[in-house]
This record gives structure tokens, sequence and C-alpha cells, in this order.
């Protein structure tokens, strides 16, 4: 993988982690104002979502490691 593409990845790594803190700040926000219980659902599956590509991010930037 060349340089730039690393750097295109962690770049993308740092908005997607940026964007699951702030859902994460939006959710108890909603649940502090005591919003619709269905709409905070969808809110924790989109965090979900985040949380599974940062995942997989992740594992592109750091190799394997053959024990």
């Amino acid at each position: 993988m060349s340089e730039q593409e690393q750097a295109d990845i962690r770049l993308e790594f740092s908005r997607l982690k940026q964007d699951h803190a702030d859902f994460d700040a939006a959710i108890n926000a909603m649940i502090a104002v005591g919003c619709d219980p269905l709409q905070i659902q969808r809110m924790k599956k989109k965090k979900l979502s985040l949380k599974d590509r940062l995942k997989a991010l992740e594992d592109r930037i750091i190799p394997d490691i053959i024990a």
C-alpha cells in the first residue's frame, strides 16, 4: 500500500471517529430530552455502522502479524 493510500485511509479513519463521537453526543442529548425511542434506536444503529467501518479501516491500516 502506498503512503498516499495510507494517508487517505488515516484521514477517513479520523473523520469517521469524529462522526462516531458526534453520534454518541447526539444520542445522549436525545435521551436526556426524551426523544422518540425509535429515533434513538436508529441513531444507535448508524453509530454501530460507523464503528464497523472504523474497524475495517483499522484492519487495513494495521498489518497482520504472523505469530
